[in-house]
């Protein structure tokens, strides 16, 4: 599954290439980002898994990855192509017409929305039938402890289905993971589309 090149105002999101892999690498070892997704500094356990994650996840069956770049223009020619963050299509079940979102940021380009257009991008992507997979429900899970996350979801329109009690480990605590869904009616009624 090719994820194609997507276009909003802020940002630009292209397929995840080999060198996006040191940007890559110090977002997963950001403890703050880490902590705020659940999945920790040690999500990946080595730099040259990485490595070997960039090089191919653009052609990885099953999901869409993304960098997300910023899509300022100057002269016509993009400022820069640099990774300001990561989103994912994942679990794509195209019988079942659902798949799992997941985004992460880099640090310094959190909160200024680039990570709520990159997301309203890949769901019209992923609810479209004729360039898209044409999914029926996008879901994805968010950690208690993030309620900026929560806010930002509960804004595009996901819907909280349930949780997971004590799902993630929070230093010597316990969070919860939400786990939040959007419809492709309840996006088409969002984004005032048909």
């Amino acid at each position: 599954m090719r994820s194609p090149v997507l276009h909003g105002e802020l940002v630009r999101l292209r397929p995840v290439e080999a060198r996006d892999a040191d940007r890559l690498w110090a977002s997963l070892r950001d403890p703050d980002g880490g902590r705020l997704t659940g999945m920790g500094t040690n999500a990946a356990s080595s730099r040259a898994e990485v490595d070997a994650w960039a090089a191919t996840a653009a052609d990885l069956p099953g999901r869409y990855d993304w960098a997300i770049t910023s899509a300022a223009v100057r002269d016509g020619e993009l400022v820069s192509d640099d990774l300001l963050g990561e989103i994912s299509l994942d679990r794509v079940d195209l019988e079942l017409r659902s798949a799992n979102l997941r985004l992460r940021m880099m640090p310094d380009y959190r909160g200024r929305g680039y990570g709520r257009e990159a997301i309203g991008e890949v769901l019209r992507f992923a609810f479209d039938g004729d360039s898209g997979p044409g999914l029926h429900r996008v879901s994805l899970a968010v950690i208690s402890i993030n309620p900026r996350a929560r806010a930002l979801y509960d804004s595009l329109g996901f819907r909280e289905e349930g949780r997971l009690r004590d799902a993630f480990r929070d230093g010597q605590g316990w969070a919860d993971a939400v786990v939040m869904s959007i419809l492709e009616d309840e996006f088409r009624a969002a984004v005032g589309t048909d």
